[in-house]
């Protein structure tokens, strides 16, 4: 059986580098000189770039540190077992102030119903202070708030949202008491799940 002819690589290579060897000496010598510059410059270059991820690591490290303290405060409970049973009474105090709300809620005065969602949400804060969440205002506390752990979660957003808007938009902001009603409910939602008031 006759194999087709192959071409001999090395060989051909063996000859291109001799003949260039001979009749370029100048070529060869600048290339060698130019090939140990890269070697040379690429040795503390490399050096360079490993202590540079070393760095960059280091500080990624020291910024999810600081993100995971910022962001991620771990809540302590509001409660322990024993303190549970004594906190289903109520908390006195904010019961009191809870009545005050809904004594103005009973007013057929808007301002007076308006002063009663600004009362709420001052009441809200402060339970939020209470849990332990931390921030600049509700709006940041409430974003640091885990679901699971805060099931009236919702209603909580969308009545300070509301309170925002009270706030903000003065009598621009059309109130009714139905209306005033329902947002006072959703507070009230809020603060019976952490027995924050007498049911």
């Amino acid at each position: 059986m006759i194999s087709a002819p192959q071409i001999d690589l090395q060989y051909y290579f063996e000859k291109s580098s001799a003949y260039i060897i001979e009749n370029f000496p100048s070529f060869v010598a600048g290339l060698k000189s130019f090939m140990g510059i890269i070697i040379g410059i690429s040795i503390p270059l490399s050096i360079l770039l490993l202590l540079g991820i070393v760095i960059a690591v280091e500080s990624l490290k020291k910024i999810r540190a600081k993100e995971e303290e910022k962001y991620n405060t771990k809540v302590e409970p509001a409660f322990t077992d024993n303190q549970a049973v004594v906190a289903k009474q109520g908390d006195e105090g904010m019961t009191v102030r809870w009545r005050k709300v809904m004594e103005h809620m009973d007013s057929a005065n808007e301002n007076d119903w308006r002063q009663a969602i600004i009362e709420a949400d001052i009441m809200l804060e402060d339970l939020l202070v209470k849990l332990g969440y931390r921030g600049e205002g509700i709006g940041e506390r409430l974003r640091r708030v885990e679901k699971g752990d805060f099931k009236t979660l919702e209603q909580a957003g969308e009545a300070h949202g509301i309170r925002n808007r009270i706030a903000h938009d003065g009598s621009g902001f059309a109130l009714n008491q139905i209306e005033a009603r329902r947002v006072i409910g959703l507070y009230r939602q809020v603060f019976e799940e952490f027995y924050h008031i007498s049911h």
